[in-house]
């Protein structure tokens, strides 16, 4: 009898291994996790997108810039953009986690359904540079046009909101212009979700066990731990690229030749005028951001996609 029971906890584990979340449900998983996200994490963007976009030294690190926005600007301020960053976000996790589950399928060993670390990285990094070229660059274009913009009177500004941002870079620099400084977010983005997946997968392993498909159920709190930890490294290798991108995607055509031609002069043009330290310009914030949103964000996947697999895995 016991023989006939370790043989069934065989054939179960091997048929939890074989089986897997179908990409569908990792993107719905994720887009819940990013609408959370966007709702709690906006203003340190906002603070992190001035800290990167200031080169004259106005503000002297993320409480004073924080402060100054809001006694300059008032509150709301600081959810400027919130529009384009929410949908930009939910968008963003969707194509994220369903496209890397999609790349992961083609890795798979189809005798086990085990995928190897070199799969994970693959595809987190396919995920990533997808992301980047549909969804990120022009979100962020126009998230960053309209973070930069200092006041609250609509009659002093250029961008009036999301949509009439979008029409303005259209029409003053094309359809091309949604898409400035989309090669430091092909990098930034690739390198980001590289790590994240393969980092995220190793500390469910390591710290709780988990293994997708085994039928277990991270708690949120260990879901969080894991995403904590799985979204700090990428802010330290990907610094320079996010500073790029966003000097890149804030210029715009109105002041006749733009300042940056592209990532390579927009870094070393940077690192010319300004030091080697500011190419990481912003990095306390965007760890402030980027490890906490992968917590929630997190939090929220596992639950949905630990109820599928206990409805439908576990069958």
């Amino acid at each position: 009898m016991k023989q006939d029971a370790a043989t069934q906890d065989n054939s179960n584990t091997n048929s939890y291994s074989k089986k897997s979340i179908p990409p569908y449900m990792k993107a719905i998983s994720g887009s819940l996790g990013g609408i959370v996200e966007a709702s709690c994490l906006q203003p340190i963007d906002v603070i992190k997108t001035r800290l990167q976009l200031d080169r004259s030294g106005n503000y002297k690190g993320i409480v004073h810039c924080g402060a100054t926005i809001v006694r300059s600007e008032g509150v709301r301020a600081l959810w400027k953009g919130l529009t384009p960053f929410a949908t930009h976000l939910t968008l963003k996790y969707t194509l994220r986690m369903g496209s890397n589950a999609a790349l992961q399928s083609v890795f798979k060993d189809p005798e086990t359904g085990k995928i190897s670390n070199h799969g994970r990285l693959l595809s987190g990094f396919g995920a990533g540079v997808l992301e980047a070229v549909v969804i990120v660059t022009p979100f962020e274009v126009v998230k960053i046009r309209l973070q930069q913009q200092k006041g609250l009177s609509h009659e002093l500004l250029k961008y009036r909101g999301p949509v009439h941002c979008a029409r303005m870079i259209i029409k003053e620099e094309g359809f091309r212009g949604l898409w400035a400084g989309v090669t430091p977010t092909i990098m930034r983005n690739g390198t980001n979700q590289s790590a994240m997946f393969t980092a995220k997968n190793a500390f469910d392993v390591l710290l709780w066990k988990k293994n997708e498909g085994d039928g277990k159920v991270l708690l949120p709190w260990q879901s969080m731990i894991s995403g904590f930890l799985a979204g700090t490294a990428g802010p330290f290798c990907t610094g320079p690229f996010d500073v790029v991108k966003t000097r890149l995607m804030a210029q715009g055509k109105e002041g006749g030749e733009m300042k940056y031609r592209g990532m390579i002069h927009a870094i070393r043009t940077i690192y010319a005028e300004e030091g080697l330290a500011a190419l990481w310009k912003g990095l306390l914030p965007r760890l402030m951001r980027i490890p906490p949103g992968q917590a929630i964000m997190w939090a929220v996947a596992d639950q949905v996609i630990g109820l599928y697999e206990r409805r439908y895995l576990q069958t």
